[in-house]
């Protein structure tokens, strides 16, 4: 069998070890091993196993990840998701769908200082479902939001996915954050129109709440300034250059835990369950990464990805239509792998085929564009079935709707995604605008 037979051989035995539930950086380890051993015998795997782990986890660039997501569960144990959410609500809440609109500007605020999809779906799933209960939204408009405005974690910075892909491609941080801004708040703003839509043709599903007044609108404002000081500190403190995104990352971490201590009444034992959550999911992330470390090292020793890369460059076909089908393919990894494993696995692989491909950018620009589209269709699994991570969380959370009724619900929110992802595709500037503006 020869060396690119072997590594394309690895594919479908990892997914076979993923579809039996063994842990991702268990199966990425297993498999990266054992191809290494089969290839060059076990010398060449001890060496990479004495020295790898220790020159991976030792970088500095590294530590921003259990920062970010320290900074995350501090701000859920802040009560910001509902001062947030509040604040959305009585600006939206009188129209048809306003309150499921409001969930969606709820996501997106604590997605700014969140980073992580799941713990915004959770977190807002637990502040907004019982006010659409009680305004009796139908069951696929409440968790299909839901569902969908979770996402919007993962793609407004900070974003600790943007994080591991800038890390894996040797980008800056501060761009690929940058990059982000305007897709993401197009995803907002997309899935807002995709409530208004949807409750025109159903109004039933979504009725209006009662109107605020001018002054409760306003006041509900203002007590969303600590979210707005924080986001302000941690990312412009990055582009005013007064942090590294590190830095950035510990100051973020510690003001949200004075605010979670001040305002939201955190105590020892919650101080005590945030640090034990933060050091389980760094720990998870962190095995994954040294899983995908030696897969992609036994990738390397089969040279498939850069055979791959130098075979679709020979062909002759469009640009565009090689990077559509790697979205596409994308598109099916994400109805059985979640977001962070799809990048690991995948990067080293499309990301050599994407930057020998014309699109007409410069090197860097076409690294920063494609790590925006690959984020954003890894977003997209995260609500396509049959996985869906937040498809569950939120249909946990619901109780008594069906899951169907669930997946129902976030088909208008695909629809708008998938418009969103032809419209970056067909024009690559404006995830590149505020790059060439402010760097």
């Amino acid at each position: 069998m020869s060396d690119f037979a072997i590594g394309l051989a690895s594919f479908p035995i990892l997914l076979l070890l993923l579809a039996v539930r063994v842990p991702v950086g268990v199966a990425m380890i297993f498999v990266g091993g054992c191809g290494i051993v089969l290839m060059n015998g076990w010398t060449p795997l001890i060496s990479q196993l004495k020295t790898g782990p220790y020159f991976q986890f030792s970088s500095y660039s590294l530590s921003v990840i259990p920062f970010f997501l320290l900074m995350g569960q501090f701000a859920a144990k802040a009560g910001m998701s509902r001062a947030l959410f509040q604040a959305a609500n009585v600006w939206l809440g009188h129209r048809r769908g306003g309150i499921a609109m409001a969930a969606i500007g709820g996501c997106a605020g604590f997605g700014a200082i969140c980073g992580s999809s799941l713990a915004t779906a959770a977190t807002m799933g637990q502040v907004a479902l019982p006010e659409m209960r009680r305004f009796n939204y139908s069951g696929a408009l409440a968790t299909g939001a839901l569902a969908a405005g979770g996402t919007l974690g993962i793609l407004i910075p900070p974003s600790v996915i943007l994080v591991i892909y800038a890390i894996l491609t040797e980008q800056s941080i501060a761009k690929m954050f940058l990059a982000a801004f305007v897709p993401g708040f197009l995803a907002a703003l997309g899935y807002i129109l995709a409530i208004a839509v949807f409750v025109r043709l159903n109004p039933e599903a979504g009725p209006a709440g009662p109107k605020a007044g001018w002054t409760e609108r306003w006041s509900n404002v203002l007590e969303t300034w600590p979210v707005a000081a924080i986001f302000l500190l941690v990312i412009g403190g990055i582009y005013v250059g007064w942090f590294t995104p590190t830095e950035a990352a510990a100051v973020g971490a510690f003001a949200t835990g004075l605010l979670a201590v001040l305002h939201g009444g955190m105590r020892l034992p919650g101080l005590i369950a945030s640090l034990k959550e933060t050091a389980r999911a760094t720990a998870m992330i962190f095995l994954i990464l040294l899983g995908a470390e030696l897969f992609n090292a036994f990738l390397a020793l089969t040279r498939m990805p850069m055979e791959a890369a130098a075979t679709i460059g020979a062909s002759g076909w469009p640009p565009v239509l090689i990077l559509a089908a790697i979205l596409l393919l994308y598109l099916a990894l994400g109805c059985v792998m979640d977001s962070l494993s799809m990048i690991l696995l995948t990067v080293p692989i499309f990301f050599p085929i994407v930057m020998g491909l014309d699109f007409g950018l410069t090197p860097d620009e076409t690294a920063i564009w494609f790590g925006i589209l690959a984020l954003i269709v890894v977003e997209v699994g995260l609500i396509t079935p049959p996985v869906g991570m937040n498809v569950f969380i939120i249909n946990a959370m619901a109780g008594e709707v069906p899951m169907l009724e669930t997946f129902k619900g976030v088909l208008p929110f695909l629809l708008s995604d998938a418009l969103r992802v032809g419209l970056l595709v067909t024009f690559p500037g404006i995830a590149l605008w505020l790059v060439r503006v402010l760097s």
